[in-house]
């Protein structure tokens, strides 16, 4: 029956060229974490490690981008908790608008981050910096503008 179907598929013609659609230069991976702006980095640390159990990272400076950041680690991805670093810090800026703090970012994968920058702007999605930075995972990452994003800030990060 398969092989009867698949004979039916090659004798027609198919009304698009498949040659026609062009091969993505870039794909988006897995999510790879949330970030959440915290006011007590203490706090939430044991919240996720004493009470949820969850295998939590050391606080670890993040100067190049104002923040200290912590890992939460679960099976299928992580949270970010995020805090302030320094008086220029994003997050100091975040947690006067929202003093309880919040969710503040996704971080998606994609397996190339230049190609996924350019192919982007093509499509009116504006980069908040013109090329990548190195992020606390070692890894290049760029941010998107919220407002190319249905309000919410996108990081990439080269997987």
């Amino acid at each position: 029956m398969l092989a009867r179907f698949s004979r039916l598929l090659r004798s027609r013609s198919l009304p698009f060229s498949t040659q026609s659609v062009p091969e993505r230069l870039w794909k988006v991976g897995r999510l790879n974490h949330v970030a959440i702006a915290v006011s007590n980095l203490d706090e939430a640390t044991k919240l996720y490690r004493d009470v949820l159990g969850a295998q939590v990272s050391d606080p670890m400076p993040q100067p190049d981008h104002g923040v200290y950041t912590v890992f939460v680690n679960f099976e299928n991805t992580k949270i970010e908790l995020l805090y302030p670093l320094g008086e220029k810090s994003p997050i100091e800026k975040f947690l006067q608008k929202n003093p309880s703090g919040g969710m503040h970012h996704v971080c998606l994968e994609v397996n190339d981050i230049k190609a996924a920058i350019e192919s982007l702007q093509k499509h009116n999605v504006r980069p908040l910096n013109p090329e990548p930075k190195i992020g606390a995972h070692g890894k290049p990452v760029v941010f998107l503008h919220p407002k190319d994003c249905n309000g919410v800030l996108v990081e990439l990060e080269e997987a």
